[in-house]
């Protein structure tokens, strides 16, 4: 649990409002990792960008590596991926 403010998407107004709709998962919900960034909206927006470039981006790891890397970190956080 965040020991940040979050922002719930039902409570978005303005440019969170619009961030959020970007980054909904499957679930319909936007992850905690991003959600402690609402009271700033130029950072989540940096974040999300910065998240994209390493999993999506021009790298010598694939795609499924780095997936396993953010697994294992997730769960040695005790964190849901």
């Amino acid at each position: 649990m965040a020991w940040i403010r979050m922002i719930d998407e039902s409570q978005a107004e303005g440019r969170l409002r619009e961030l959020y709709a970007k980054m909904l998962g499957p679930e319909g919900k936007v992850d905690h990792i991003l959600k402690v960034h609402g009271l700033n909206p130029a950072s989540l927006r940096g974040h999300f960008d910065f998240y994209k470039v390493l999993m999506r981006g021009r790298s010598p790891l694939s795609r499924a590596q780095r997936e396993m890397i953010a697994v294992v970190v997730s769960a040695t956080n005790q964190c849901h991926y």
